[in-house]
């Protein structure tokens, strides 16, 4: 990337790191500097090691007002780089962290009570770094488990909880692009990490006595996010125990071909019985019009969840809706 010239003016002459005298001079902010660190971060993601860059809180208040886009360029070049991990420290040590997603900085030492010190911190950057680099995947993986810090809970027993902490992080993010709008300019991928970090436990939860109708429930929930979602799950198993890693990955393998398989069916094999429509017709004097494909979908989605059964004959169906007609659209 191509600095701005403030940032090709930032001089940083001391060796060991320390932040040169105009960043304490400076209280109004040198937005050139902060775009300076940022590069920096993204240099040590590729491995490279130069001179510490650092920059302060208004250094990066300013560039985020100044270079939005060009600051978020620089996020997404780090988490989709070879050494994320690395370039991660290296936005926690510039101080862009603290500065721009103090929701991260807050898990920093910040114990998720697997072993009863485990570090979310550590635990996120490997998650990150063992996401596929999809950039949706990659900003779900740094964000999915910021609601931690704000949904710890210890029982009489000493067991770590943190109920609620995936809707948490979800409202949290929210919050966070009100603050710094990163996102504004690519709506889609605001939703996609919000709908990941809402949903990151999901695949997590499967066993093996789901029902197929759990299963199609499943992957209708999560839509064209699937895949994402399973994606975010494998990698944020991060055990250190070999037996239970291969356990967690083989779940979701395990949960991805039972969702194949249901949806290879369900192509085959439609829930409701050819002729459904022209039966409902018949039945209530109605014309065609949207409200018989609606009421279709919704049969469709009943059997999908298994509150009703599937493949009946015509007659079945419109019995139904004689006896409860409004819960799927129908009005008298």
């Amino acid at each position: 990337m191509t600095l701005p010239r403030e940032a090709k003016q930032s001089s940083f002459s001391n060796p060991h790191g320390e932040a040169s005298d105009r960043t304490a001079r400076d209280d109004a902010g040198d937005p050139g500097r902060a775009m300076e660190a940022l590069g920096w971060a993204a240099q040590r993601a590729r491995g490279r090691e130069e001179t510490i860059v650092r920059a302060s809180a208004a250094d990066f208040q300013r560039a985020a007002a100044r270079y939005g886009a060009d600051l978020r360029n620089e996020l997404d070049a780090i988490l989709m780089s070879s050494d994320a991990e690395a370039g991660l420290d290296a936005l926690l040590e510039s101080g862009a962290l603290t500065a721009l997603l103090p929701e991260v900085e807050a898990m920093v030492g910040f114990g998720d009570g697997e072993w009863r010190h485990k570090d979310v911190w550590k635990h996120t950057k490997q998650v990150v770094r063992q996401a596929v680099p999809r950039l949706e995947i990659r900003w779900a993986a740094l964000l999915h488990d910021i609601g931690k810090v704000k949904t710890r809970t210890i029982s009489p027993d000493g067991e770590v909880h943190f109920f609620g902490h995936a809707e948490v992080g979800a409202r949290m993010f929210d919050k966070m692009n009100r603050r710094l709008p990163m996102f504004d300019r690519d709506e889609a991928l605001r939703r996609s990490v919000r709908f990941l970090i809402l949903h990151h436990l999901r695949a997590s939860q499967y066993d093996a006595s789901w029902t197929d109708s759990a299963v199609r429930r499943f992957a209708r929930e999560m839509g064209d996010e699937l895949d994402d979602v399973l994606c975010l799950s494998r990698a944020d198993i991060t055990t250190k125990r070999p037996e239970k890693k291969r356990r967690g990955l083989r779940q979701i393998s395990e949960l991805a071909e039972r969702v194949r398989k249901v949806q290879e069916e369900d192509a085959v094999v439609p829930p409701l019985p050819s002729g459904i429509g022209d039966a409902i017709m018949a039945a209530f004097a109605l014309p065609p019009s949207r409200l018989i494909g609606d009421i279709k979908r919704k049969l469709e989605e009943a059997v999908a969840a298994g509150e009703l059964p599937g493949q009946q004959d015509s007659a079945f169906y419109v019995e139904l809706l004689r006896e409860r007609g409004e819960a799927f659209g129908l009005k008298r």
